[in-house]
């Protein structure tokens, strides 16, 4: 049961990426403020976890062979198409579809139509997916008081109007994790989360030709479709983009620094890999990353794929490179580069291409 663990770094120099609404006690009416937690420890503004697979799934529109999931929307519910045969956005960030059962919803779905583009769901039946895409908060690294950032709208004739919002300037640290067994995998049994298929989707299953798998409890992709959908997942957060305030606060959240492996179990392997100095200043932990291999070496399955962006902590490079080093056990004559963020997904994908049977097995 692979897993592949992530670890990310955005660099936010001036930003307020994801906000709370308004504060009720600030100087003016139209008050804004950023989501942040309240410790003994201090203020640690984050992003949600929400805010930040919505990045995710947006940024994955844009690249080719990528299948959004259909949106279907009731008085106070919203659900996908729950087909994650068709739809790897089902399959990855998983669902569930259980729609209203109470008489004036039913006619309201009829009269309206909603569910006419939609695959039929069984009567009677719920259907729950589990998400295949594990994602932290985007939480600072060390406590960061924000910014209170006072101003007026004036172009127009009359008094001002006074606005007021909140910034911050940090470094946000999330991890994410990828179940790769269940990915293209897709259950038929009466349990919570595991209720991925219901008769209708059977039937697809096997119009399609996909194969039963754990003893007919359920159906697989091909090996094929399967790498292609970590692929495009990957290649998402390659290109992600989004957050709140960027038309005064522009912040480009694709991470500066990455940390990848592929491993048996799902124990996260880079938790303690990044921590913050005594100015609350990121602090690469490169002893947390040689324990990590020497810990799990025995249930790696893949290199360790870390990406650091020139210009960002240019300072903890070389330290970064020679802890590599010494994980891969390479001479002392050996020269380690550290790519781009990018790249370093890029790199994973490569190993990919010859270990998709062994990591998606």
């Amino acid at each position: 049961m692979a897993h592949l663990s992530g670890l990310l770094l955005v660099d936010c120099p001036a930003s307020a990426l994801n906000n709370a609404g308004a504060d009720t006690g600030a100087r003016a009416e139209n008050a804004v403020v950023v989501k942040q937690i309240q410790t003994k420890a201090g203020t640690f503004p984050y992003v949600s976890a929400q805010a930040f697979r919505f990045w995710w799934r947006q940024s994955l529109t844009g690249i080719p062979g990528w299948t959004p999931s259909p949106i279907f929307r009731e008085a106070k519910i919203a659900y996908t198409d729950a087909n994650p045969i068709e739809y790897a956005e089902d399959d990855i960030f998983g669902y569930m579809r259980a729609p209203s059962k109470k008489a004036g919803a039913v006619a309201a779905r009829q009269e309206a139509g909603t569910l006419k583009a939609a695959t039929p769901l069984e009567e009677d039946v719920t259907l729950t997916r589990s998400s295949v895409l594990k994602t932290s908060t985007l939480i600072s690294i060390a406590a960061s008081d924000p910014v209170s950032d006072f101003g007026v709208m004036a172009r127009h004739e009359g008094d001002p109007v006074p606005h007021e919002h909140e910034f911050y300037r940090t470094t946000l640290v999330g991890l994410f994790s990828i179940d790769l067994r269940m990915l293209g995998r897709f259950y038929h049994v009466d349990r919570t989360g595991y209720r991925h298929l219901d008769s209708v989707r059977m039937k697809l299953a096997e119009e399609k030709g996909l194969k039963p798998y754990d003893n007919g409890k359920a159906f697989e992709l091909s090996l094929e479709e399967r790498k292609a959908r970590l692929q495009q997942l990957l290649q998402g957060l390659a290109q992600i983009t989004g957050g709140a305030k960027l038309a005064i606060h522009y912040t480009d959240v694709t991470p500066r620094m990455l940390m990848m492996a592929v491993a048996k179990g799902g124990n996260h392997l880079f938790g303690t890999a990044v921590g913050a100095d005594n100015k609350g200043l990121p602090k690469i932990h490169t002893e947390a990353l040689k324990q990590a291999a020497e810990v799990y070496k025995a249930t790696l399955l893949s290199d360790f794929h870390i990406g650091l962006a020139q210009g960002y902590l240019d300072e903890q490079r070389n330290t970064l490179a020679e802890a590599l080093k010494s994980i891969q056990k390479l001479g002392e004559d050996s020269i380690v580069e550290i790519p781009h963020p990018v790249q370093a997904i890029h790199n994973l994908l490569d190993e990919l291409d010859h270990k998709a049977s062994e990591w998606l097995q």
